[in-house]
């Protein structure tokens, strides 16, 4: 969105016009919910997978969005910046849609932010699930998000990822709404909104296969064991069953400066998020030191 002459005017977004990078990726893929993943280790072979393993020989198509409803210091795709401020590249959802081809088992919206451009993926999510099941093709379709969408955009979303054996992955970056606010310059009360909504309308109807997921960034100094622990007690709430990742912090962005995720404290935060979540897993753990 731009002011031009006092009047907000969308660059992207729409059915017809999305700003964002697409790619192939190669299964098994670095995903932070590869660990449950039917596409990188076979989960719910063979409803939602093509094989009892890893899809080797199928690939994800990637969608980069360039745009985002946070301004997070420690941005590590901060380069959607650029997209933002062409405005391109662009593509409609329909022509989206059409790279998703035969050996294509997932498409993974990501960014920037799917959220502030949904409509396009909600779209490009309906042509190319459609075109899938009418040949008889998985097509999983999966998201990574801050989940600030509105919240009748994340229930579609959510009825997207049911149906095709995708997953809804949200970066719960806090619990104290005022460190969200000094990190990511917004509140964090519509992820925690829509994360608690979805888990508790969607979770229980495909339990075998994790819907919902979260993942915290543990930003040394900021994102501390309490932290951790009052989001695995709101996870927990929602359903103790979901996976939570906690991910290795890397310097990026502005927060450049800052060491990466001490080894000591990602296993203390790991121990706290286990005494009320039954799937807790450690990422990046070669970024620990």
């Amino acid at each position: 969105m731009e002011n031009q002459d006092d009047k907000l005017v969308r660059h992207g977004g729409t059915p017809e016009k999305g700003i964002l990078q697409w790619y192939h990726d190669l299964l098994p893929t670095n995903c932070v919910s590869w660990w449950f993943c039917p596409g990188c280790t076979g989960a719910s072979y063979p409803k939602y997978a093509y094989k009892p393993k890893a899809e080797i020989g199928h690939s994800n198509l990637a969608v980069f969005y360039g745009s985002c409803s946070t301004d997070c210091l420690f941005c590590q795709n901060w380069h959607y910046r650029n997209l933002a401020r062409k405005h391109k590249p662009t593509i409609s959802a329909e022509q989206l849609a059409s790279k998703a081809y035969e050996k294509t088992s997932c498409i993974c919206f990501f960014g920037g932010d799917p959220s502030t451009q949904m409509p396009h993926a909600l779209k490009t999510s309906q042509i190319a699930l459609t075109e899938a099941l009418n040949k008889n093709r998985i097509l999983r379709i999966c998201w990574e998000t801050n989940g600030r969408m509105l919240p009748n955009y994340a229930e579609q979303a959510a009825e997207f990822s049911l149906k095709s054996g995708g997953n809804m992955k949200f970066d719960i970056k806090t619990w104290d709404e005022n460190l969200n606010k000094v990190l990511c310059g917004t509140s964090n009360k519509a992820t925690l909104e829509n994360f608690q909504k979805i888990g508790k309308k969607y979770y229980n109807q495909r339990p075998e296969l994790p819907l919902l997921t979260a993942s915290t960034l543990l930003i040394p100094d900021y994102v501390d064991i309490k932290e951790v622990e009052n989001i695995a007690k709101f996870i927990a709430e929602v359903n103790p069953q979901i996976p939570y990742t906690l991910l290795a912090f890397f310097p990026a962005y502005i927060l450049n400066d800052l060491p990466t995720t001490n080894r000591k404290n990602a296993n203390n935060c790991y121990d706290i998020a286990r005494k009320y979540l039954d799937n807790v897993r450690i990422g990046n753990i070669h970024l620990l030191s």
